[in-house]
């Protein structure tokens, strides 16, 4: 081969080394593999609406037979479950009134919000490298503050949601600094601590819903003075719609950790304690003061999570009020893939399935538990980028410099 022809090779293999071709670029991508997951989970919840339904297993029977009874049941089947699914989270177009016809989407707001204020805790934790168990016992110990203040105190209207919602931010910034003051000080696991917080702030819910102070004089049922309507959050929308502000306050929290991990030094200092806490140490960064402090942040934001059923939908504490918010936090989060934008997607892509979800089982008698399947389900693709490339047959990420690199050493080799 001439020197010219070896030469010309060699620069169209180095071409712009540093950018892979579009479509590379979108099959190495994380939203696909976060729209891939979801599509993988909704094929295994598809399969399992279908075992559950008693058409297609009495005409399954026969499939042989008649295959046209069994396939036109499978697509009933899904078409339903999957309308009704919509209907409940997004629109209802058989409703009664234009207000029904829009309250799906709103439940899905209101759902969401909580998910996001508490899936951007994790987030934070996630990207600094730490693993935040604990939200659950974050959100009550916010619940808690956050609700003493808010039937127990008489403030103005504004102020009280205000001093509300930062009681409810210190109480899940403690308990979260708890584990970051443990871990950066005696390099104690916070996943281990904060379960065992989760089960201590459980606990003392459910103690404090025996005392007076909580429950008022004379009172034995397990359930808080109500929040008082000065501390409220008010409703965008009013009538028959739940949503209240917390959305809003959910929307300028996602802004705030977008500014804070992208923007901020300190964000910065987080990022590269999450990519390599040693490069960060030479690098001149207090690794254990920042890992605290992520831990505090990531707590203040699971607490703030807890003012969207206290503040805004139940007004008043009981010993579910956190629900499974904290844990499904997590998923939303690493279905985000820990930024901000990607939890707040999140986070309404799981407010629309437990919003849905209810009118699903009213409708077709589906279990409402496919959703928490589904929900599952992604979780697993999420957390197994091998599998779901190798079942969509897509590049591993960086591949196509390996390619570039074995091209130019093949030419390399030719010419010699």
């Amino acid at each position: 081969m001439s020197e010219a022809t070896t030469a010309g090779a060699a620069e169209k293999t180095d071409q712009n080394p540093d950018k892979p071709g579009i479509l590379r670029q979108i099959a190495e991508s994380n939203a696909l593999m976060g729209v891939l997951a979801i599509v993988s989970a909704m094929i295994v919840g598809s399969l399992l609406i279908l075992i559950a339904d008693d058409d297609v297993r009495t005409t399954a029977g026969y499939l042989f037979a008649r295959p046209g009874d069994f396939f036109g049941a499978v697509g009933t089947c899904l078409a339903e479950a999957y309308t009704a699914l919509f209907r409940g989270g997004i629109f209802d177009w058989q409703a009664s009134s234009p207000a029904r016809m829009w309250r799906p989407i709103t439940e899905t707001l209101t759902v969401a919000t909580p998910l996001i204020l508490s899936g951007l805790g994790m987030a934070v934790a996630f990207r600094a490298g730490l693993f935040n168990v604990g939200g659950q016992g974050q959100i009550i110990l916010g619940a808690i503050v956050g609700g003493y203040i808010g039937f127990a105190w008489h403030l103005p209207g504004g102020l009280h949601i205000l001093v509300a919602m930062i009681g409810a931010i210190l109480g899940g910034a403690l308990w979260g600094g708890i584990s970051g003051v443990l871990r950066a000080t005696t390099g104690a696991s916070e996943v281990i601590t904060t379960i065992m917080l989760n089960s201590i702030a459980g606990y003392l819910m459910a103690h404090v819903l025996t005392t007076a102070t909580f429950i008022g004089e004379g009172n034995a049922n397990p359930k808080s003075l109500p929040v008082a309507a000065t501390a409220q959050y008010p409703r965008l929308l009013g009538g028959p719609f739940r949503l209240h502000l917390g959305f809003i306050v959910a929307l300028l929290a996602a802004v705030f950790v977008w500014w804070l991990l992208e923007r901020s030094e300190i964000g910065f200092q987080f990022r590269a304690t999450g990519l390599n806490p040693q490069a960060a140490l030479t690098a001149g960064i207090n690794v254990p003061k920042i890992t605290a402090l992520v831990m505090i942040i990531s707590g203040a934001l699971c607490g703030l999570a807890a003012t969207a059923p206290v503040l805004g939908t139940q007004h008043y504490l009981t010993g579910s009020v956190a629900g499974s918010i904290g844990f499904d936090a997590m998923t939303v989060a690493l279905l985000g893939r820990s930024t901000p934008q990607g939890t707040v997607l999140a986070g309404l892509l799981f407010g629309a399935l437990t919003a849905g979800g209810t009118t699903m089982q009213a409708a077709t008698g589906t279990p409402i538990d496919i959703v928490l399947v589904l929900q599952s389900m992604i979780v697993l693709f999420i957390a197994a980028p091998p599998l779901v490339r190798a079942l969509y047959r897509l590049p591993a990420p960086g591949s196509w410099r390996r390619r570039r690199r074995d091209a130019a050493a093949a030419a390399a080799g030719k010419e010699a």
